[in-house]
């Protein structure tokens, strides 16, 4: 589960992100979610925009997935959808409160 603070941040960090992946007429493909799970493994934040002629809500596309991709939902603003998942192999973004742990150690 994110803190306030962790979405503080990954949200600053997702600023600057440009859209990796539509969504469109024809919602949520599973290649779209192995395509959406892969990056997230390499970036562990995505930034994803819903297209207007997509038959879904946001939230709904958001929540499927967060659901499919094991990944955590930091923020939907309008029709963007900014997930993150921390990489299995070797995390690249050091959220704060793992920062802290770091440096009492």
């Amino acid at each position: 589960m994110l803190s306030s603070k962790d979405r503080a941040y990954l949200k600053s960090l997702a600023q600057n992100l440009n859209c990796a992946f539509q969504v469109g007429k024809s919602a949520i493909t599973p290649e779209m979610t192995e395509e959406i799970n892969c990056y997230l493994e390499s970036h562990e934040i995505i930034k994803v925009n819903v297209l207007n002629n997509c038959g879904e809500s946001t939230i709904e596309v958001a929540n499927v997935l967060s659901e499919r991709t094991k990944s955590q939902i930091v923020q939907i603003i309008g029709r963007k959808i900014i997930l993150y998942k921390e990489s299995k192999d070797e995390p690249k973004i050091i959220l704060p409160k793992n920062n802290k742990k770091n440096k009492k150690s």
